[in-house]
């Protein structure tokens, strides 16, 4: 798949992204107040966040699918890692304050003066689940399909917010019978869980901005087909390295010492292509060919 097709893709889901967030967060703003819950008046501010979360992912694609210049002769794909870092960094913004707003609701002593809420916010609750989870969904799924981190950490922010109205859920149903603790408890809980994919969305932002080479499942297709590759007498080198989203390559093989030039060049080229067209992640590969064994002491 081409840059260009990747980035209509991440905009379009992140549009999609941005208008249901703004409805979302106005809606369990409403609810919050008319129906007296000061948990869904703060989980609709944290659907509000989600929108400046979603700006910063159109921005990393709009700078990742620029061209190659003479002061980036590689691209600029590694804008899409760390768009992804500063969503992380948000995020575990976001869920440092739900663990220390639940913190301090349970230190303070305050659980029992929470003033019960009314069913619209029950509701609100529930909506915000569905919707945000099934946001969620949506765009994990072609994350995964464009293989994109920042789109990845933008559906953690879904997710979070999922997690925080469950909170809210719990909260609200809780102070309506009689147990306001449980709020705090499972906000505290949903802080975990968003630490957690804080770690993975940053490890992996890094671990493609260092260099590190592709899946060992990727590696090992590769090698199956360098090996399967007519004219291939044996590999001497496969390294692979990410580059943001997108994969480098370098091969070394070996071939009949006794080819002429044009036709180790046509091995080497047709391998390449083979590559790239199997692997629509690689973004450039690097094929060097060597004389075989007693030919190449010849």
């Amino acid at each position: 798949m081409k840059q260009s097709e990747k980035k209509d893709i991440a905009m379009k889901v992140s549009k999609l992204s941005i208008a249901v967030n703004l409805l979302l967060s106005v809606f369990k703003l409403f609810a919050g107040v008319f129906a007296h819950s000061g948990a869904m008046i703060s989980d609709a501010v944290h659907s509000a966040s989600d929108v400046f979360s979603t700006f910063i992912v159109i921005i990393g694609f709009r700078l990742s699918a620029k061209k190659a210049d003479k002061e980036h002769p590689y691209g600029h794909e590694r804008m899409e890692c760390a768009a992804s870092i500063v969503l992380a960094v948000i995020l575990l913004i976001t869920g440092l304050e739900i663990g220390r707003a639940a913190l301090n609701t349970l230190l303070s002593g305050s659980v029992s003066k929470i003033k019960i809420p009314e069913t619209l916010a029950l509701v609100a609750a529930a909506v915000s689940i569905i919707v945000k989870e099934l946001m969620y969904r949506y765009t994990v799924y072609y994350a995964k399909k464009i293989n994109s981190d920042a789109l990845k950490a933008d559906a953690w922010h879904h997710r979070s917010d999922a997690l925080s109205s469950v909170g809210a859920l719990i909260g609200i149903g809780g102070a309506m019978l009689g147990f306001p603790v449980l709020e705090p408890v499972a906000c505290l809980v949903i802080c975990l869980f968003i630490i957690k994919a804080v770690v993975e969305i940053f490890k992996d932002a890094i671990d493609k901005m260092v260099d590190k080479s592709c899946d060992e499942a990727v590696e090992l297709e590769m090698r199956r087909l360098i090996e399967n590759t007519d004219g291939v007498r044996s590999l001497k080198l496969l390294h692979t390295r990410m580059f943001g989203s997108r994969v480098y390559v370098d091969v070394v093989i070996e071939a009949n010492g006794s080819l002429p030039l044009t036709d180790a060049h046509a091995i080497a080229r047709r391998l390449h292509d083979d590559i790239e067209e199997k692997f629509p992640d690689v973004k450039h590969c690097m094929v060097h060919v060597d004389p075989s064994g007693g030919e190449a002491e010849q």
